[in-house]
């Protein structure tokens, strides 16, 4: 009896924080990985092929949040909306790196936001654009297509070319599919 005990609280330990807030819980695509640590709360729904990793916070508590295929919250990303004024739409093939914020904006598809970077309320992120590590967007900047954004605030600094899509946007979405593989067995999900 005791060992099933202890089995049981194993096993409710790597279990992702997911819960429901003012009746509305997370909805959840097929084939996604969700990290032990990670917590994901309201009103978030995910596409297939998502991953959601270590201390990742993922909170629809305020406004929704939405994502579509292949989409990768990479270990201490925040992903969080504006109550009553914007919600967070994130499109297919994104990937948000380690310890980025994405908040209550839009990012279109085949993004790629680096590590520890920042994207404010009411920024769109046009598709094939990468953000780079520790840019700030500000509020209300549209990112062009096609185009790699840096700085603090970020400003475009060039055109991405097609080899850059494929090498870096394409691959690391990718990868983290690959990753997310090696995981999920181990990891009960919900």
């Amino acid at each position: 009896m005791e060992q099933n005990a202890i089995a049981n609280t194993q096993q409710l330990l790597n279990m992702p924080t997911i819960f429901p807030v003012n009746g509305v819980s997370p909805k959840f695509g097929q084939n996604n990985f969700i990290a032990p640590n990670a917590t994901i709360v309201g009103d978030v729904q995910t596409g297939d092929d998502c991953s959601i990793w270590f201390n990742a916070v993922v909170r629809g508590d305020v406004n929704f949040i939405k994502m579509g295929n292949r989409v990768n919250i990479q270990d201490g990303a925040c992903i969080h909306c504006t109550y009553q004024k914007c919600g967070t739409t994130i499109g297919n093939n994104v990937s948000i790196g380690h310890h980025a914020i994405v908040h209550g904006c839009t990012l279109h598809d085949n993004v790629l936001v680096g590590m520890g970077a920042i994207i404010m309320d009411q920024a769109v992120v046009h598709s094939n654009t990468i953000i780079a590590a520790g840019a700030v967007v500000l509020e209300n900047t549209i990112c062009e297509p096609a185009s790699i954004y840096a700085g603090v605030p970020a400003k475009k600094v060039k055109d991405i070319s097609a080899e850059l899509i494929e090498g870096e946007i394409n691959r690391i979405a990718g990868n983290y599919i690959k990753y997310a593989d090696w995981f999920r067995d181990q990891v009960p999900q919900p």
